[in-house]
């Protein structure tokens, strides 16, 4: 499976004003203890594609972020209105 797809899975299987970490993304890709870190990046870059498509929406403390300026920090994934 890949990144973008585990994304949506992943929204897909919680209630529609759920929201996701994107760890939750990289360990459910590697389930191996301490396998997952180097996946954070990718699951960033590929969050903030999915955003770009208004599929998902990526947010810090409730407030939406530009997909092209996340910058250091927690976020969070829930899904957008072109959800699918």
């Amino acid at each position: 499976m890949d990144i973008a797809a585990a994304i949506i899975d992943l929204l897909g299987q919680r209630a529609a004003s759920a929201s996701i970490c994107p760890s939750e993304v990289a360990r459910a890709l590697r389930p191996d203890p301490g396998d997952w870190r180097p996946l954070m990046q990718p699951v960033r870059e590929a969050a903030a594609a999915l955003a770009r498509e208004d599929r998902i929406i990526i947010t810090r403390k409730d407030e939406r972020l530009d997909p092209d300026a996340l910058g250091p920090g927690p976020v969070r994934l829930r899904r957008g209105p072109g959800f699918r």
